[in-house]
């Protein structure tokens, strides 16, 4: 069965942008305190300390790339090898499953980011709009 015609143009961008703000909401979090903060102060931490305030930085700047589409197959081919790391690093050790270790997150991220590196970011992004200027020049 196919999609709808011009769904898979819009369910592509907006799974980009929505990945984009989740991963985004991370990086918020760690760098700046918000949606609960981090820790059990539920404070921020530094933004230049190893490894979870590169891990902020990462996420918060490369959240918002993600959602403008900016970059994005550079962008999502970084960030999808930070979510490799950090389930190997910091899931794996207590598991191999990620359903038990906690690592589903940075499991799906990791595909998600794998996609968009090998598809782009698809409709509604910068990529994409100066794509199509160069396209009509």
């Amino acid at each position: 069965m196919n999609a709808p015609e011009g769904m898979q143009g819009i369910t592509h961008a907006l799974l980009r942008i929505m990945t984009g703000l989740m991963f985004w909401q991370h990086g918020a979090q760690k760098l700046l305190g918000m949606f609960g903060g981090v820790g059990p102060d539920g404070g921020s931490v530094s933004a230049f300390s190893w490894p979870i305030g590169i891990a902020g930085i990462l996420e918060f700047l490369g959240g918002i790339l993600i959602i403008l589409g900016v970059k994005t197959r550079y962008v999502a081919f970084i960030l999808a090898g930070q979510m490799a790391v950090a389930f190997w690093w910091r899931h794996f050790p207590s598991g191999f499953w990620p359903i038990a270790n906690g690592g589903e997150r940075a499991v799906l991220f990791c595909f998600i980011f794998l996609f968009l590196w090998a598809n782009g970011g698809g409709k509604w992004g910068v990529d994409d709009a100066l794509a199509k200027g160069q396209a009509g020049a």
